[in-house]
């Protein structure tokens, strides 16, 4: 959960996975699987809660209120640039880690 605590903590005031868990009332399991779909889903031409609740079974209303507790869809939106952005994962953790 490194990777996504970094990308967490640059996105709004819940610096960990376990406080925002802690915040929504899930599993810090719950809450990773939840954000990449919330990510993979953003960019796309549906509802992005609707679309990360039928891919993780989550709750749309627990998905949004993920989305609000991460600073909305703005924050979202920059997550998934993140993601989907030159390297994926790989350049997600070179960057949180300071290598190029």
């Amino acid at each position: 959960m490194g990777i996504l605590d970094g990308i967490l903590g640059q996105l709004g005031e819940n610096s960990d996975v376990a406080n925002l868990a802690s915040k929504v009332g899930l599993s810090p399991e719950h809450v990773e699987a939840a954000v990449a779909a919330l990510a993979k889903f953003h960019p796309m031409d549906v509802d992005t809660a609707e679309g990360a609740a039928a891919e993780t079974g989550l709750p749309v209303d627990k998905l949004q209120e993920i989305i609000g507790h991460i600073g909305g869809e703005g924050a979202l939106g920059r997550y998934a640039s993140m993601l989907q952005g030159e390297g994926g994962l790989g350049g997600i953790a070179s960057s949180i880690l300071g290598k190029s």
